[in-house]
């Protein structure tokens, strides 16, 4: 392969193969704003004037050099014993020696987290046939809350720039990215009188009487019903310029979807309206996530109300089903997915903020699929108090400044219900668009 001095990265490997290809653009484009370009020609390389790193068993002579731990090299999912130990302020794994210029091989590193790789090996679903936080590296070594890739990648950075200190880098870019998912439009109305009054029965046998109460109420028109917040949420938004994607359901009415149906006017009418102020998804409901046909019929009835392609899709409380649902993502021509969290647990899921391309081991290839990893759903109230969330989120943010990335948010319409939590969601919300 032919390079020239205006290559800003030149790294020399024994190997060039799309694993290797996968994790360095990740780290050296993606986050630290690199050219990259590789070659297995060492005279090449050694006649090479600008930034060069070396990544492979032994060193090149003074240049930068990096072991590779031999994920990399390998193909498919084999047994792996993954020792994590601690390096400065963070973790790592796939150890090298000292002579390396890192402790540790980061490119097989993120390539593990990045490619999901330990959610192919054998491991016990939970209950809605999600792989378990518990079951996770980052959870068993309490690194799940730090973007480990994103901090590896800029203390990579300060040895190039100690090698190469003429060398300038883009400075860290923290943005937010903010979802309202709508699995339910609204709580009581547009669910008409057989739905109505089949839930109130339901209510009475629970002695849920208050529901009962505020059923008779909405559908009387004589209070809001409280899932209809949109009009005070786009309000809010506005005035403090904060930015949102929208995400809707349009499944089929069954035991896991109980929302109105995306034929009513109304539904329609809510979601072309909030269109005017964000952007908008697909919520994939129950049957889409192993299913292709189902998943295409509710993205053509998306795109039918909205009138554009679909590229945005969120799931949330269903398991992803990897590799299949991104596969079919990629058939169906979907080009971003936000599902990449546990939704109880504030962390990186995927060990890292910034957005990247699915890697299907099963088939060794990339994806045009772009997953955008979020950090934070409202679903982590059921295991932590507001401030500790609030307190957890605001350290997040002030540590990821440093490192730059996507600091990704998801609440609910209904999280809104009540006005007590309103205000406290909200005032949440605020401070963390700051």
């Amino acid at each position: 392969m032919k390079t020239n001095t205006n290559t800003q990265l030149l790294v020399y490997t024994d190997v060039q193969n799309l694993r290797v290809t996968y994790a360095f653009k990740h780290i050296c484009t993606t986050i630290l704003g690199l050219e990259i370009a590789f070659t297995s020609v060492i005279e090449e390389f050694i006649a090479f004037q600008g930034m060069k790193l070396s990544y492979g068993k032994k060193r090149l002579g003074k240049q930068l050099f990096i072991q590779q731990g031999g994920l990399l090299w390998e193909h498919g999912i084999n047994p792996i014993d993954v020792f994590v130990f601690p390096w400065e302020e963070t973790k790592c794994f796939y150890k090298t020696s000292e002579d390396s210029d890192l402790p540790f091989d980061i490119f097989s590193a993120s390539f593990y987290l990045l490619s999901r790789y330990e959610e192919y090996t054998p491991h016990v679903k939970d209950s809605v046939g999600r792989f378990p936080v518990e079951e996770s590296l980052a959870y068993k070594h309490k690194f799940l809350r730090q973007p480990v890739i994103d901090i590896w990648a800029n203390k990579f950075k300060k040895i190039l720039q100690q090698k190469y200190p003429n060398k300038k880098f883009p400075e860290p870019q923290l943005k937010n990215i903010n979802i309202l998912t709508v699995h339910e439009a609204y709580k009581y109305k547009k669910k008409g009188i057989v739905r109505n009054v089949g839930a109130g029965f339901r209510d009475i046998v629970k002695l849920q009487f208050y529901q009962v109460l505020e059923r008779l109420q909405v559908i009387s028109f004589i209070k809001d019903d409280p899932y209809d917040i949109y009009k005070e949420f786009v309000q809010f938004s506005k005035k403090e310029k904060i930015a949102w994607n929208y995400m809707f359901q349009l499944s089929d009415y069954s035991i896991y979807n109980k929302n109105i149906s995306y034929h009513k006017i109304n539904y329609r009418t809510l979601i072309k309206s909030l269109g005017d102020y964000g952007v908008l998804g697909l919520l994939p409901g129950y049957e889409a996530l192993g299913d292709i046909t189902v998943l295409k019929k509710e993205k053509q009835r998306w795109e039918h109300i909205v009138n554009r392609p679909l590229q945005r899709l969120l799931i949330i409380n269903y398991g992803l089903n990897l590799p299949n649902y991104y596969n079919n993502c990629e058939k169906l021509e979907l080009t971003q997915d936000y599902s990449m969290f546990y939704p109880e647990h504030i962390g990186f899921r995927a060990g890292t903020s910034f957005p990247f391309f699915f890697y299907d081991i099963s088939m060794e290839s990339i994806s045009p699929l772009r997953i955008f990893p979020m950090l934070f759903s409202s679903m982590s109230f059921e295991n932590l108090t507001f401030f500790e969330v609030k307190k957890t989120l605001m350290n997040i943010k002030e540590q990821m400044k440093k490192n730059g990335g996507n600091f990704g948010l998801v609440f609910a319409n209904k999280d809104f219900e009540h006005a007590e939590n309103r205000q406290k969601y909200l005032s949440l919300i605020h401070a963390l668009n700051q």
